[in-house]
C-alpha cells in the first residue's frame, strides 16, 4: 500500500462547482479529456477542454496535468477542489490499468496490495461513488480509499471509515488482533470482525472460508459463489415472550429463559465460531418479541461489542426503544409481519395492528433504518400479497413472503394447491418490475424465474435453503435448530459448543437436504422449504416440496 497525502492549494471559487472558464478556448488534448471524466464531468466539457489546453497542451502526460494542476495560483479560472479529484481520478486509472489482481489466497487477514490511500481536504469520494451525478466536493477533511476489487478486477474509491482506517492501521502496522485490541480498547472479536467486514468488498484479504458445502448427496457442483460462505447468520431466539397471538404461531411452547450470563457465554462461543471457521458474524434477535427480554438492550450491546453485525425480527415498538438500539449500533435491517390487507391482518394478528406496523415503518424510516415487511402466505391470503406490497410502496424499504409452515397453531391454516401458487409465482414476478419493494426469498421463485428463462437469484438465505449451513435458530434454553419454522433441533450450546452442534452428523444431514432433489440442476439455489415438507407430513430427508412443479 502507498500512501499519498496532499496540501491543498486555496483558490478562489469555493462556493460553487461551476467553473469561470476564463481560458482560452483551443483544440483540446484528446486523450487528457478521456482521461479525466470525473473532472470533465465536474467543470462542463468546454471548461475541461481549456483547462488541458492551456496547462498540458505539449503534454499527453496525466501526471503533468495534475502538476501543474497543483501549481495553479488562487486566479485559476478552476474550482480549487479539481486537484483532488484528478489526482484521486489518475490514481485509480493507474489501479485499473496495472491489472494487478491480488491474490486469491492468503493464510492471515492482510491489505489489499493494490490500495492507495488519500488524505483530502476535500469530500471527493462521493463524485465516484455516482458517476454522472456531478457531485460537487465540499470542504471537509476525508481519507480516500482506491483499490482494485478481487472479485470484479475493477476499481472502486470510497470514503474510509473509522473502522476502514482502524483495519488499515492495524494490517500496516503489522499488529496482531491481540496488539490492536489492547491499543484501542476493545474486545479481540471485534478487532476480528471489523477485519472480516472489511474483507466483504475486497479491501481487506481474508483467509478462505471454513464453511464450505461437501456435498455427497447431489450429481451437480455448486454453481460458483456457492460452495463456501463468507458469513454465519444466527437467528438468536432470546425470548419465547410475546404482546401478540398470531394465529398461524408456530411455537407457543414455554422454555427456560435465557439469563444474561448464559447470553455473554454463547456470544463468546459464536466469536471463536467464526474465528475457527474463518468467517464474519451476524446475530439477528428474534423472539417472540426480543424487546421483552429483561436483558435485551445489554444483549444487544454485548453483541455490539464483540464486532458482530445485527438485525431485529420482531414487533413494533415505541421510538425511544429504536432510538436506544440505534445509539448502540444500528441494525442492518429490522423485520417486522404483516399477514395482508387491514382486515384480513388484523383477523391474523390482533386488532390494530396493521396500522400499528405503518406508524412503526414510518419510525423505521425517520431513524434511518432499513425495514422488511414479512408476510405468511396461505391459501386466504394469497390474493392479497401483490396489493399489500403496492400499498407498502414508500412505506417499506422491502416486502416478501415465506409460505406456512403448518406446524403449531399454523396447522389450522392450508396452503394453495401447486397450479395456483405457480401462477401466483408469474404473478409476483411481473408485480416486481414496476416496484421495487417486492423483494425475492421462497426459493420456488428460482423454479418460475428457471422457466421464464429470467436470471436466478440467490435463494431463501442466499444459498438456496441454507439451514444448518450459513444459519442455524438458537432458542432461549440453548436448542439449536437448522431452521426455526419446524423442529430441527441439532444440539444445544449449553450442553457443547456452538462448533461441535456444527459439524455434528445430524447438522451434516440437514445441509445437505432432501435426496429428492439429487438429479436437480437447481437444487442449490432451491432445495425447496424443508418446513413445508414437514408441516405437510413429508420426510425432509427423502421428499421433494409438494409445491414443487419443475419436471
Amino acid at each position: 500500500m502507498r500512501t499519498e497525502t496532499q496540501s491543498f492549494i486555496p483558490a478562489c471559487n469555493t462556493q460553487s462547482g461551476g467553473s469561470k472558464t476564463i481560458l482560452a478556448k483551443s483544440q483540446t488534448n484528446n486523450k487528457l479529456n478521456a482521461f479525466f471524466p470525473v473532472c470533465r464531468s465536474l467543470v462542463g466539457e468546454e471548461a475541461w477542454g481549456n483547462i488541458v489546453q492551456n496547462l498540458a497542451s505539449e503534454s499527453d502526460d496525466p501526471d503533468v496535468l495534475i502538476r501543474k494542476l497543483w501549481d495553479a495560483n488562487e486566479s485559476s479560472a478552476f474550482p480549487d477542489y479539481l486537484p483532488t479529484v484528478a489526482w484521486v481520478e489518475h490514481l485509480r486509472e493507474k489501479v485499473r490499468e496495472s491489472r494487478n489482481a491480488p491474490p486469491t489466497h492468503v493464510d492471515d487477514f492482510v491489505l489489499n496490495p493494490t490500495l492507495e490511500l488519500v488524505k483530502s481536504e476535500w469530500g471527493v469520494a462521493a463524485c465516484f461513488e455516482e458517476e454522472g451525478a456531478s457531485t460537487v466536493p465540499r470542504r471537509g477533511e476525508e481519507w480516500v480509499l482506491i483499490w482494485l476489487d478481487p472479485e470484479t478486477l475493477e476499481p472502486r474509491v470510497k470514503a474510509a471509515t473509522q473502522g476502514d482506517l482502524f483495519v488499515v492501521k492495524t494490517l500496516a502496522e503489522d499488529l496482531s488482533v491481540k496488539q490492536s485490541a489492547e491499543a484501542a480498547g476493545v474486545f479481540e472479536q471485534k478487532v476480528y470482525q471489523t477485519l472480516h467486514r472489511a474483507s466483504a468488498n475486497g479491501l481487506v484479504l481474508a483467509p478462505s472460508s471454513k464453511i464450505t458445502r461437501a456435498d455427497t448427496f447431489s450429481t451437480h457442483d455448486p454453481p460458483e459463489g456457492f460452495a463456501s460462505t463468507s458469513a454465519f447468520v444466527v437467528q438468536w431466539h432470546i425470548t419465547h415472550a410475546c404482546d401478540l397471538h398470531c394465529k398461524h404461531c408456530y411455537d407457543r411452547s414455554k422454555r427456560s429463559p435465557l439469563t444474561m450470563d448464559q447470553g455473554v457465554q454463547f456470544l463468546d462461543d459464536l466469536g471463536a465460531f467464526c474465528r475457527e471457521k474463518n468467517v464474519r458474524g451476524h446475530v439477528c434477535f428474534s423472539g417472540g418479541n426480543p424487546f421483552l427480554h429483561a436483558n435485551f438492550t445489554e444483549l444487544y450491546q454485548t453483541a455490539a461489542d464483540r464486532g458482530f453485525a445485527t438485525s431485529i425480527l420482531g414487533n413494533p415498538v415505541s421510538r425511544d426503544q429504536i432510538k436506544r438500539i440505534c445509539d448502540i449500533q444500528y441494525p442492518l435491517f429490522y423485520q417486522v409481519s404483516l399477514e395482508g390487507l387491514p382486515q384480513h391482518n388484523d383477523s391474523i394478528r390482533g386488532t390494530g395492528t396493521f396500522t400499528d406496523v405503518l406508524e412503526f415503518l414510518g419510525a423505521l424510516r425517520d431513524f434511518g433504518v432499513e425495514s422488511t415487511v414479512m408476510l405468511t402466505l396461505t391459501k386466504d391470503n394469497l390474493d392479497q400479497v401483490i396489493p399489500l406490497g403496492q400499498r407498502l410502496s414508500g412505506h417499506a424499504d422491502n416486502f416478501t413472503f415465506n409460505r406456512l409452515a403448518a406446524v403449531g397453531e399454523g396447522a389450522n391454516l392450508c396452503l394453495p394447491d401447486k397450479e395456483t401458487y405457480r401462477q401466483f409465482l408469474d404473478d409476483y414476478l411481473a408485480a416486481m418490475a414496476s416496484n421495487s419493494v417486492f423483494t425475492l426469498k421462497d426459493n420456488l421463485l428460482n423454479l418460475a424465474k428457471s422457466e421464464n428463462g429470467d436470471p436466478m437469484f440467490d435463494g431463501c438465505t442466499g444459498f438456496g435453503c441454507g439451514a444448518a449451513f450459513n444459519f442455524v435458530a438458537v432458542l432461549p434454553d440453548g436448542e439449536v435448530h437448522a431452521c426455526r419454522k419446524f423442529p430441527s433441533s441439532i444440539g444445544n450450546i449449553y450442553e457443547t459448543d456452538l462448533r461441535t452442534v456444527y459439524d455434528s452428523d445430524t447438522a451434516d444431514r440437514y445441509r445437505q437436504g432432501t435426496g429428492a432433489c439429487t438429479q436437480c440442476s437447481l437444487k442449490y439455489r432451491c432445495g425447496g422449504c424443508m418446513a413445508v415438507v414437514h408441516a405437510t407430513g413429508g420426510n425432509v430427508f427423502e421428499d421433494r416440496d409438494p409445491l414443487c412443479f419443475i419436471n
